[in-house]
């Protein structure tokens, strides 16, 4: 089949080839062609074959039995058949059969092969006895292509030679043979006759075929008999062939009835572990009749692949009979497994079970709380008063659960709530995730000027280690406020609040840091909050989008700023990179620096060869540098 389908494409590519050399005015005309007359004509005539093919194309669609003559003629031309037959296949008519059976009498090799497809596309009743004498045709290809076009011919006749032929074809042309059948039984089923589909597919998986043809007539009888089935069905998930096995949970997924699920829990508790997940999932994708407490009894014991694969089947199909299970094995130990039904809790399709969590909070303590509260985050319920409550809780990893979920949950004008946890923590040994939480909450906000003003304002009374925490979550939030926060921490007196604000910024992530840098740099003692004020400015010149000279003014800004030969150096990297006559310029003014002259010079040459303009070379013979 793979080869026929490469010869059909070479074959179209000839005539397409064909086509573009044709005269313009000759393609323009027959594209236009509407009349079978004027398109026959040009098929009589002595035209281009590309204009040929473009009218067998429009006889497509204007066409009638009248043409079939003219278009037989083509049938034996190596570059117009297939051109032909696209005509041929469109026309109705009992005309245009007998024109392509009679064909047959006389084609051969792939002339041969495409007739007997056009025949297949017609399911042509009346071709059987002539396809059915090309069954045994030498050319293996032209046997194959018989057997697939009895297959969509499909009537008693053709099923009967088929099913006749798979046991006694030659091995080369037996699996079209059982595609043939499997065709013949797919048109049985769509008839209503599933006992003769099952007959014939069973005739498939029985026979000698190659893997494929048995997979695709296993599914069919298994469908084709319906709920009688099942037992199929459970051979093949019990196979140790994994390709059958793996048929047999597609096909579970596409039958229908209660029974099969029952059947496929029942098989859940025999599989092997690594079966049995799978099985789970197939489960899982019949949500109409998916059986939850097969389901559930899988979440809360046994393998754990198993209990991964069924607490995430609880998480797309599950309903509120499931809470109280996933919250139980949320509270067990196992970091994988709480991951799992947290997440599982998270996705529940059902949305009264928001409503039934928050009803429980009041009623729950411990590890069950904090689950609980863990979900509300998850779920990006809003239950702040619920949840601030909990933040006083005497228990450790209540008061975390609650805060994290006040970072997932809370609104903006609730934002104080996390900022006084910060600055003011009632425990400790909170500050940390109270911090997480408060930087959670932040990048979410949708004014973020608002949220970093907030935020500054609430810094004032921190102290000085938290001010640098509370600095990094303004970095994360980004934006003007945030960066002139930034600017006040790193002039002040206190290094610890200078050594996290200089770090920030020189990892910041827009544009609008490069002046607060470039202050800080120019203005700043010569030490390393000074020269990493610097780098992160040349950073910024290296690394971010601009236009050109934007980009010089910040590199001739830096080597004026730069007070050492090293920063220099790097700005001359970023002169090399982004190569124009402002930059050879830049360096050209370099070589007066007596430590920089030499590096100088040669990324002036350097430049001035990318540029390569007479600009460029006139720049360094004025400066008196040589060209490379």
């Amino acid at each position: 089949m793979m080869k026929r389908f490469k010869r059909g494409c070479l074959l179209l590519s000839a005539c397409m080839a064909m086509t573009v050399v044709s005269s313009q005015a000759a393609f323009c005309q027959v594209t236009t062609m509407e009349k079978e007359s004027d398109l026959l004509g040009v098929l009589k005539a002595d035209s281009p074959k590309g204009d040929k093919a473009l009218a067998c194309k429009r006889l497509a669609i204007y066409g009638t039995a009248e043409s079939a003559p003219e278009l037989a003629k083509l049938l034996t031309d190596e570059q117009l058949a297939a051109w032909a037959r696209i005509a041929l296949e469109a026309i109705p008519g009992a005309k245009v059969d007998e024109t392509l059976r009679k064909a047959t009498e006389t084609l051969k090799g792939r002339l041969l092969v495409g007739t007997i497809n056009s025949i297949g596309v017609r399911r042509d009743a009346g071709a059987v006895e002539v396809i059915t004498a090309r069954l045994k045709d030498k050319d293996f290809e032209v046997a194959s292509a018989a057997a697939v076009a009895l297959g969509r011919i499909g009537n008693a006749p053709a099923t009967q030679a088929l099913r006749t032929a798979i046991a006694s074809s030659q091995e080369g042309v037996r699996s079209a043979v059982a595609e043939g059948c499997v065709l013949c039984a797919e048109k049985a089923l769509a008839d209503g006759n599933a006992t003769l589909a099952a007959s014939i597919y069973d005739d498939v998986r029985k026979a000698d075929v190659p893997k494929q043809r048995v997979v695709e007539a296993t599914r069919g009888a298994i469908l084709a008999r319906k709920q009688a089935g099942l037992p199929l069905l459970l051979e093949n998930l019990r196979s140790s062939d994994k390709v059958l096995f793996q048929v047999a949970l597609q096909t579970a997924r596409e039958m229908a009835g209660n029974e099969v699920d029952g059947a496929l829990a029942t098989e859940l508790t025999k599989a092997s572990p690594d079966r049995a997940a799978l099985v789970i999932q197939a489960m899982a994708d019949r949500k109409g009749t998916v059986s939850l407490p097969a389901v559930v009894k899988a979440a809360g014991a046994g393998p754990k692949e198993v209990r991964l694969s069924a607490i995430s089947a609880l998480g797309r199909v599950g309903d509120s009979t499931c809470v109280a299970p996933l919250i139980a094995v949320a509270s067990e130990q196992d970091p994988e497994l709480i991951d799992a039904a947290l997440t599982a809790l998270a996705d529940l399709p059902d949305q009264t079970i928001s409503n039934d969590i928050l009803a429980q909070i009041p009623k729950s303590q411990g590890k069950v709380l904090s689950v609980l509260l863990a979900v509300v985050g998850k779920r990006r319920i809003e239950a702040t008063p619920l949840l601030v409550k909990a933040t006083s809780d005497s228990d450790k990893s209540v008061r975390a659960a609650a805060l994290k979920a006040l970072g997932e949950t809370i609104p903006a004008d609730g934002l104080a709530v996390l900022i006084t946890q910060v600055v003011a923590p009632t425990h400790a040994e909170d500050a940390e995730v109270a911090q997480l939480a408060l930087k959670t909450a932040a990048v979410r906000m949708p004014d973020r000027e608002a949220c970093a003003a907030e935020i500054v304002k609430g810094m004032e009374k921190a102290t000085a280690a938290t001010k640098g925490s509370i600095l990094d979550i303004l970095a994360a939030v980004g934006g003007t406020n945030a960066l002139q926060a930034m600017n006040v921490a790193a002039k002040s007196d206190d290094n610890s609040l200078k050594d996290v604000s200089t770090r920030l910024l020189g990892d910041w992530l827009t544009i609008d840091a490069a002046p607060v840098l470039l202050d800080l740099a120019k203005t700043g003692p010569a030490d390393k909050f000074q020269l990493r004020a610097m780098k992160g400015y040349i950073r910024v010149a290296r690394q971010f989008t601009m236009n050109p000279p934007e980009r010089a003014a910040m590199c001739k800004n830096a080597i004026e700023a730069a007070k050492q030969p090293a920063e220099q150096k790097m700005v001359l990297e970023i002169l090399k990179r982004y190569a124009d006559i402002e930059m050879l310029k830049i360096a050209i003014n370099a070589v007066k620096i007596s430590e920089l002259k030499e590096d100088a010079v040669q990324a002036a040459q350097a430049i001035a060869a990318k540029v390569g303009t007479e600009d460029a070379q006139k720049l360094l013979k004025e400066a008196g540098i040589a060209t490379k």
